[in-house]
């Protein structure tokens, strides 16, 4: 993933921290970050770590909604984290850079070289992020466990055209961003398997019907 740092020097950085009034948070693994950040404006960096922004269901099922990872960008406006029985959790000892979203489009900003190059970073991150968000709609919207399965790896499978697809996560994971039950998935993947649509080892899936 590329990072809003990209193309910046450490001194511009600091300089960065400075102008943005960055504020800086570490949590351990488990820890609940969302407490932290529910009612400000906020745009949030992971640094180093990794977090989850899952939404609690009444009975108490877990949907995980986003996985974050270092360099990844969420907030007010561009995650759900406003959304009531929302929590973003640690998943490892993470550390997570706080902007004031007012402070970030202060138009005085823009007389800064390095503050122009940080911020374009932001905007292609951002914009990745709605292509991805707008990708994980289109595979929810199917009924069947089948259905969304096929329509992942088709995704998948225009972003390289090839028929080899390495997951970017373990395929236990996969049932999380397709919000289906874990053991119900490795069964429709195991008929997949058997029927001779795809072909599985480890984090890569063939694609045999292409």
């Amino acid at each position: 993933m590329s990072s809003a740092f990209d193309g910046l020097s450490r001194l511009q950085i600091e300089k960065i921290y400075d102008l943005l009034d960055v504020h800086i948070y570490k949590f351990n693994k488990g820890d609940a970050i969302f407490p932290t950040i529910k009612g400000g404006n906020i745009v949030g960096i992971i640094s180093y770590g990794s977090a989850s922004i899952s939404y609690i269901e009444y009975n108490g099922n877990e949907i995980v909604l986003e996985n974050l990872n270092k360099d990844s960008v969420f907030g007010s406006n561009i995650s759900l984290i406003s959304v009531d029985n929302c929590e973003i959790t640690a998943k490892e000892n993470t550390e997570v850079l706080l902007i004031d979203y007012n402070k970030l489009i202060n138009p005085r900003n823009l007389k800064y070289p390095y503050f122009n190059i940080f911020f374009n970073n932001l905007f292609d991150i951002i914009n990745t992020k709605f292509k991805e968000t707008n990708e994980r709609v289109r595979i929810l919207e199917k009924k069947q466990i089948r259905d969304k399965l096929l329509e992942y790896f088709e995704i998948e499978y225009k972003k390289v055209l090839n028929r080899n697809i390495n997951l970017p996560f373990a395929l236990k994971d996969l049932a999380d961003y397709i919000s289906v039950n874990r053991s119900a998935m490795f069964r429709e993947l195991k008929h997949l398997k058997e029927e001779g649509f795809i072909d599985i080892n480890g984090k890569r899936i063939t694609l045999q019907y292409k």
